[in-house]
């Protein structure tokens, strides 16, 4: 059951093994504050005595906000063997992005507004220029390539009937993907 509690009774776990980078809980402090509701879907998690077991850099950014509320869930049933795996499998990230459903349905600045750290496209106000060939760095890639990329593999890359997709790659990480073509 999730319940409000007042940020004083909550304490971080003093041998808690994830970290966060000074950038990155700006972003983490940025997005409680866009978003607060969110806490409510993703509540910190604490053991009996209030000490926290999952979302340590969420009650950081919390107090970094000056909230005096903030919503946690208690475990209070689990062995300290259950709070010892929690406390890692809470941070484990099992699955990986589908690059060509995030590269289609949202905006790049969306993501990296949301914290994603994702490529920069021209229509959201930069000048990326996909790699149509690998080898081929972004600033080697001319218009002509990009609309004969665009002849040559836009119609084999089909979702449904509707959509035709060109085959891009990342000039910085190198991970292809698939973008539909307007």
């Amino acid at each position: 059951m999730i319940e409000k509690v007042k940020i004083t009774e909550v304490y971080s776990n003093p041998v808690n093994p994830r970290t966060i980078k000074e950038a990155e809980f700006k972003k983490l402090v940025k997005s409680i504050k866009d978003f607060p509701e969110m806490l409510d879907l993703r509540p910190i998690v604490v053991n009996a005595e209030g000490g926290i077991i999952g979302g340590n850099m969420r009650y950081q950014a919390c107090k970094e906000l000056g909230l005096k509320k903030i919503p946690v869930i208690r475990a209070e049933n689990l062995t300290e063997e259950q709070i010892e795996q929690f406390i890692i499998k809470d941070n484990v990230s099992f699955g990986d992005w589908d690059w060509d459903i995030l590269a289609n349905d949202w905006t790049s600045s969306e993501l990296n507004d949301w914290g994603l750290g994702v490529w920069e496209n021209k229509a959201d106000g930069s000048e990326f220029k996909p790699v149509l060939f690998p080898g081929q760095s972004d600033d080697q890639v001319t218009d002509e390539d990009i609309k004969k990329g665009t002849e040559d593999i836009g119609s084999t890359f089909q979702k449904g009937t509707e959509k035709k997709f060109i085959e891009t790659m990342c000039p910085e990480c190198g991970h292809e993907f698939n973008v539909a073509q307007e």
